[in-house]
C-alpha cells in the first residue's frame, strides 16, 4: 500500500474519533450550563449561546495562523497540536465550577484546535492531485460518520455517568486519536530555506491572488453559512408540524442522523466522480440540487416530509464540500496546503458565527419557512459562485476530463 494512502486511512479514523468526540458534547452543552450555573450576571441562555460562539470566534481569529505555522514547521506537528490540545481542553470542561469557567475554556480551545482544517492540509499535500476529490471525500466521509454517532454515544455516556463523564470520555478519544497521529502518520516534510520564507500577510495575500481563491472561499463561507442557519430551529418546526413537542426531539435527531449518513456515502462516492468529470461539475451540481432541497422544505405540509428532505440535504454536502476541497487544494501554490486550509476553516467558522444570528433575527418575523426561503437564496448565491468558478475555470474542466480518461 502506498504511504499516502496508508495515511490517508489513519487520518480517517482520526477524522472520526475527533469529529464523534466533539459533537458527542454538543446536545447536552446547554443542560450542563444550566446545572454549572451563572456566577456573576445574565442568563443560562445567553452563556449557553457564549459558549457556542466564544470557541467560533477564536477559531476563526487563530486558524489562519496555525496554517502559516503549518507550511513553514510541518503538517503532522499542527495535527498533534489539535488533538492533543482539544483532549486537554475538552478534559478541563469536565471540572468546570461555572458557566464563566465553561466559556473560558471553550475560548481556550477555539485557540488550540483545528483538527480539521490540520486533517485536509495533511491529506492535501501528501495525495497524489489526482485523486483529491476521492482523499478529501473520504475525509469529509469521516466527519460526517463522526457527526452521527458522536451524539448517539454522548446520549448514552451523558444518561449513565452523567455530563462531567461526557467531557473526559471525549478526551479520551482525541487523545486516542492523537497517539495515533504520532505513531502512524508519516510527513515527509522539508521546512523552506529561509532565503524562501514569505511573512504572514505576504504568505496569504499570495493565496488570494491565486486563480478562483476568492470565489471558493466565498462557496466556503456560504455553504457553512447555510447549513448552520436551521441546526438551532429545526427542533421548533418539528413541533409545529407534530403540533405537540412529543416526538419532535426524536424527529430532530433522526434529520440529524439521516443527513450524516446520506453524506459519508455520497462524499465518498460524488468524492471519485469529481476526480473523473471535474469538480466544478459536481460543485455546481451540488449547489444546485441543495436549492431545491431547501426550497421544497418551504411547503411540507407534516414532519416525515421535512425528515425526507432534511435527509436529502446530505447529498447536496456531500457534493459541495469534497469538491470545494478538492479545487482548493488543485489551486493552492506549491507549499502552501496549511495556509490554504488554515483559512478555509477560519471562513467556515465565520459562516458557523454569522448563521445562529441570521436564523435568530429571520424566524421571529417570518416563521421558519421564512428561515427555509432565505436559505435557498444563500445557496442560489453559492450556486452562481461554483458556476462562475466552473466557466472561468477550464483548467479544471481538462484535469477532470483527462483524469476521467486515464481511469476509463
Amino acid at each position: 500500500m502506498p504511504e499516502w494512502r496508508r495515511n490517508l486511512y489513519i487520518l480517517f479514523l482520526v477524522q472520526v474519533l475527533s469529529v464523534a468526540g466533539f459533537s458527542l458534547i454538543y446536545p447536552f452543552m446547554p443542560l450542563y450550563v444550566e446545572e454549572l450555573g451563572v456566577a456573576t450576571r445574565g442568563s443560562v441562555a445567553f452563556w449557553s449561546g457564549l459558549v457556542f460562539s466564544s470557541q467560533a470566534v477564536t477559531m476563526m481569529l487563530s486558524s489562519p495562523v496555525w496554517g502559516a505555522v503549518a507550511d513553514r514547521y510541518g503538517r503532522k506537528p499542527m495535527l498533534i497540536r489539535a488533538t492533543i490540545g482539544g483532549a486537554v481542553m475538552v478534559s478541563l470542561m469536565g471540572f468546570a465550577q461555572s458557566a464563566e469557567q465553561l466559556v473560558l475554556i471553550r475560548t481556550l480551545q477555539g485557540f488550540l484546535t483545528g483538527i480539521v482544517s490540520a486533517t485536509s492540509a495533511m491529506v492535501a499535500a501528501t495525495v497524489p492531485k489526482e485523486k483529491s476529490g476521492e482523499s478529501l471525500g473520504l475525509i469529509q466521509t469521516g466527519l460526517w460518520v463522526g457527526a452521527a454517532v458522536g451524539p448517539l454515544i454522548g446520549g448514552l455516556v451523558s444518561e449513565a455517568f452523567g455530563y462531567r463523564a461526557s467531557f473526559w470520555f471525549t478526551g479520551a478519544a482525541l487523545a486516542l486519536a492523537g497517539v495515533a497521529v504520532i505513531v502512524w502518520v508519516r510527513e515527509d516534510f522539508e521546512p523552506p530555506p529561509v532565503q524562501r520564507r514569505v511573512k504572514f500577510w505576504t504568505n496569504y495575500r499570495n493565496l488570494l491572488r491565486a486563480p478562483d481563491m476568492g470565489s471558493l472561499y466565498w462557496v466556503s463561507f456560504l455553504q457553512s453559512l447555510g447549513r448552520s442557519v436551521t441546526m438551532p430551529l429545526l427542533a421548533f418546526f418539528f413541533v409545529d408540524l407534530l403540533s405537540s413537542s412529543e416526538g419532535a426531539a426524536v424527529l430532530s435527531g433522526m434529520s440529524i442522523g439521516a443527513k450524516a449518513a446520506i453524506g459519508s456515502v455520497s462524499a465518498i462516492y460524488l468524492g471519485r466522480l469529481s476526480d473523473r468529470i471535474g469538480h466544478e461539475q459536481v460543485l455546481t451540481a451540488g449547489a444546485a440540487f441543495a436549492i431545491l432541497a431547501y426550497f421544497s422544505q418551504t411547503f411540507v405540509t407534516n414532519a416525515w416530509q421535512l425528515l425526507f428532505f432534511q435527509a436529502l440535504i446530505g447529498v447536496s454536502a456531500g457534493a459541495i464540500m469534497p469538491a470545494t476541497s478538492a479545487l482548493l487544494n488543485l489551486r493552492t501554490p506549491e507549499g502552501s496546503h496549511g495556509t490554504t486550509f488554515g483559512l478555509s476553516n477560519s471562513v467556515n467558522a465565520a459562516g458557523r458565527m454569522v448563521a445562529p444570528m441570521l436564523g435568530a433575527a429571520v424566524y421571529p418575523l417570518i416563521g421558519m419557512r421564512g428561515v427555509f426561503a432565505v436559505v435557498t437564496i444563500v445557496y442560489v448565491v453559492l450556486a452562481l459562485a461554483a458556476l462562475y468558478v466552473w466557466r472561468k475555470s477550464p483548467a479544471g474542466i481538462k484535469l477532470g476530463a483527462a483524469t476521467r480518461v486515464a481511469g476509463d
